[in-house]
């Protein structure tokens, strides 16, 4: 049985779970509208191991959400994958955030366009298939009345994560349906880091990064006027 610890901090939901051969045997997660995955990230961890009563050293692998997503949230749940990594020289497998997203929802046709928020009103979005087949790469966008029309006009298309919210005053048609409340999650990482452990598709722990899209970009603080 291949034990993988799945970790995903790549919005406000700080969620571990753990899995074997795939299926989910112990998940833990919290969104309280914050970022607080500094605070709760480790303890989650240490839970889910007594729970499954799960030592870390047999830990077979570490999965984390490479995003995109918060710079924030991505730093700190690769961080700590990576520190796993190096201490118990285990692999470490890197999934895609939107993709995992996306196997949140099951379809029998049209598409699904996971998309988180990227401030005001852009967002990063892919599309896929009802295969989960990604038939769009990652793009990050702003949301106007056309977007994604080419999909809309012949298909049902479901859209989900943070960013679909803000989108459903600006996007609309009949075959546009909004899923809400839908956050990346740990316990769609299972099956996905299992593939990759099978084809043994793992990262470079010293070298990996995770996926941004776009740079971060610090805004300065403004200069204050003294007067002396």
């Amino acid at each position: 049985m291949v034990t993988i610890l799945n970790i995903e901090t790549a919005t406000k939901n700080c969620s571990v779970s753990i899995s074997k051969n795939g299926e989910i045997i112990a998940l833990k997660e919290f969104n309280d509208g914050n970022y607080s995955h500094a605070e709760v990230l480790h303890s989650f961890i240490i839970d889910i191991l007594k729970e499954s009563n799960i030592l870390l050293s047999n830990i077979d692998a570490i999965a984390v959400s490479k995003g995109p997503g918060s710079y924030t949230g991505l730093r700190i749940g690769v961080s700590a994958a990576k520190g796993f990594c190096y201490a118990l020289e285990k692999p470490l497998i890197a999934i895609d955030t939107l993709t995992s997203l996306s196997h949140s929802i099951s379809i029998e046709e049209g598409v699904i366009i996971p998309m988180l928020d990227a401030r005001r009103m852009e967002v990063y979005a892919a599309v896929f298939n009802h295969k989960f087949e990604r038939i769009r790469e990652i793009q990050a966008e702003i949301i106007d009345k056309n977007s994604f029309m080419e999909y809309l006009e012949d298909q049902k298309v479901y859209f989900l994560g943070d960013g679909a919210f803000k989108c459903q005053d600006v996007i609309n048609h009949k075959n546009a349906i909004f899923l809400e409340a839908i956050f990346p999650s740990s316990k769609e990482m299972g099956v996905l880091a299992f593939d990759k452990y099978k084809k043994s598709d793992f990262e470079n722990v010293a070298y990996f990064e995770p996926f941004y899209l776009k740079d971060f970009i610090v805004v300065p603080e403004k200069k204050k006027n003294f007067i002396f």
